[in-house]
């Protein structure tokens, strides 16, 4: 019963893009409430270069080896754009702007020039297909199930954990940074640690849905939890309803009008954006979740 509930290629796809939207939507909105949204992206375009260095020097071009060298490109793009916002010369997005598109550019390069023969492309790190994911699998506990399934699920289980663990330090460190150092909470620490999954759900989405949609999904659901909503539990559920709705209906709608899956999910997590900006922040929907 298990299994051929896995083996059905609609349910797969659909479960990967929830535990996608899901993991992405969690963290995506305590980056948007301290003004860091654009990390998500910088992060998800920097993974390229990590793609890219590890394919020139293994060889390999999918895997946990892949993954760790995408990983590690990821993390490269956060600490380069806090040691360069640290430094006073540059403004924070600044330093975003200058560290992700060069990182971006560096293994669009690489892969151009050394990997024209492999597997490895920029559109398929750009927009991913989850139309395929059914077909990747691995043997966990005596079943055959999409890999990406078990990576998101593994990823969206630590998301989870973290933030539930750490509720109270990484909300006091995105209203308040300056009071939560002073309470001893260290800001800091849980940023860094909040990065740190980015980069890892970043790296997990990669081979499933592409950065578009991980972007879109990190960014758009928690911008609309914001306007929405004024407490951090109620942005945080309105991004999750968001992010999960665009995922179980961009799937039958871009079947029934044969269009891009990832781009109709990603399209729907704006839909609830529009009114919202037009209403504004002091809208009914939001006097009534704030």
């Amino acid at each position: 019963m298990i299994q051929a509930l896995f083996d059905d290629v609609a349910f797969t796809i659909l479960l990967t893009g929830v535990l996608t939207a899901a993991s992405a939507a969690l963290l995506g909105t305590f980056l948007v409430v301290r003004g860091q949204a654009m990390l998500s992206d910088a992060i998800s375009h920097g993974v390229v270069f990590g793609v890219a260095v590890t394919f020139l020097l293994s060889g390999v071009a999918a895997g946990p080896l892949q993954l760790l060298g995408a990983g590690a490109a990821g993390l490269l793009t956060v600490l380069l754009t806090e040691w360069l916002a640290a430094s006073g010369k540059v403004k924070r997005d600044a330093a975003t702007g200058l560290v992700f598109p060069a990182l971006f550019a560096a293994g669009i390069l690489l892969l151009n020039l050394f990997a024209r023969d492999a597997h490895v492309d920029a559109h398929t790190v750009l927009l991913g297909e989850i139309g395929f994911v059914w077909l990747d699998r691995v043997t966990l506990l005596g079943l055959s199930l999409p890999r990406a399934v078990v990576v998101l699920g593994a990823v969206l289980l630590l998301n989870v954990v973290y933030v539930t663990l750490f509720h109270k330090q990484l909300t006091a460190a995105a209203f308040d940074p300056v009071m939560a150092r002073l309470q001893g909470l260290r800001p800091r620490r849980m940023t860094l640690g909040l990065l740190a999954l980015t980069s890892l759900t970043a790296v997990a989405a990669l081979d499933a849905v592409g950065v578009v949609l991980f972007v879109a999904f990190t960014i758009t659901p928690a911008v609309v939890g914001r306007l929405a909503a004024r407490r951090l539990p109620s942005m945080l559920g309105v991004a999750l309803a968001v992010g999960v709705g665009a995922a179980l209906v961009g799937y039958p709608l871009a079947v029934r009008f044969d269009l891009s899956i990832g781009g109709s999910m990603a399209l729907l997590t704006a839909v609830p954006l529009v009114p919202l900006l037009l209403l504004g922040p002091s809208g009914a929907l939001g006097r009534r979740l704030g």
